[in-house]
């Protein structure tokens, strides 16, 4: 029985013929010199065994030599005008084999990483984005890509940012981007805007400003804020329109995520400027527009220097291209 996404039930898929091709030109890079004992244990004789292992045959008796004095023990000996295992030459083929089939396994394995049908995306993004607009892309993409695989990666923005540049993650979907207000130049980086979201101020619904349609930052000094922590990418865009407003900002309050940000300001312990939500204005919080307006520019980031594989790049040329 077939899984959702065309896999069989117990997990394993097959891998197309291509990945079995280059596994085989993988090994005959990493692993000449178990090729060249395998074939001698085959039956062929030093020639052909060389041949097949893909070397000259002067230097695949010069390896033999080399092995047999690294282990310090003949592993061939002359067969006629030909060569044939030892016994020590008989037990190495016998750990060679299952080394070569865990070594093939794992090229075939990375073949498939090379396949923009079947490789895997490693993708980090705020939690924020999590609900929606992330299953959305990798919904969008996988239709066409139905074999690639995704590792989801849900943390903040710096975070993401130290995982993009150690390899921990392929791509980040995270705000802001990189040299805008409040947030450092990041020449190691690249990026893609996506799309933008409104700033609003949250406020609880029985504040003296709930039936306001506008209101200026400047105006909101003597107020107690709830915000993100340090560290977040939101807090760094706050920060920097509360410096644009010209004050620094009482702040009672720093959460995790928006959730709490906005229970808490639903609760009367503050107010909070957020990414417009969808929520009505029968909830707890109203949401009141800035002005000047403010907005929020999500976008997918990547390390510059560092070569996407095909499936990564599929998707995020995917994500650029659908918004």
């Amino acid at each position: 029985m077939a899984t959702p996404d065309g896999y069989p039930a117990d997990g394993t898929r097959d891998v197309p013929d291509t990945h079995d091709t280059a596994a085989d030109a993988a090994l005959t890079v990493l692993a000449p010199r178990v090729q060249l004992l395998r074939q001698l244990a085959g039956g062929d004789g030093l020639t052909a065994a060389a041949a097949r292992a893909g070397v000259p045959q002067p230097t695949a008796t010069r390896w033999l030599a080399e092995a047999s004095t690294a282990l310090g023990t003949d592993i061939t000996v002359r067969a006629g005008r030909g060569v044939r295992l030892t016994r020590a030459g008989e037990l190495l083929v016998d750990g060679a084999r299952a080394a070569l089939a865990e070594l093939r396994a794992a090229a075939r394995t990375a073949a498939a990483e090379s396949d923009p049908r079947t490789g895997t995306v490693t993708l980090g993004f705020l939690h924020t984005l999590g609900e929606t607009r992330v299953p959305q892309l990798i919904s969008g993409f996988r239709r066409d890509h139905p074999g690639v695989r995704f590792h989801l990666t849900q943390t903040f923005h710096e975070a993401l940012l130290d995982r993009l540049r150690d390899g921990a993650i392929d791509l980040a979907l995270t705000a802001p981007m990189p040299g805008e207000p409040g947030e450092t130049d990041h020449p190691d980086l690249a990026w893609n805007v996506l799309y933008e979201q409104p700033m609003r101020l949250v406020i609880p619904a029985a504040h003296r400003l709930a039936g306001v349609r506008r209101v200026r930052l400047h105006h909101l000094q003597s107020e107690t804020f709830i915000t993100l922590k340090h560290g977040y990418g939101l807090r760094h865009i706050t920060d920097a329109l509360f410096a644009g407003a010209g004050f620094v900002p009482g702040i009672a309050f720093e959460g995790e995520d928006v959730d709490t940000v906005r229970g808490l300001v639903g609760a009367g312990l503050g107010i909070a400027v957020l990414p417009a939500g969808d929520r009505s204005e029968t909830s707890a919080t109203v949401e009141v527009e800035l002005s000047p307006p403010a907005i929020r520019r999500i976008g997918l980031v990547w390390p510059a220097a560092r070569p996407l594989a095909p499936a990564v790049a599929a998707f995020r040329d995917h994500a650029v291209a659908s918004c």
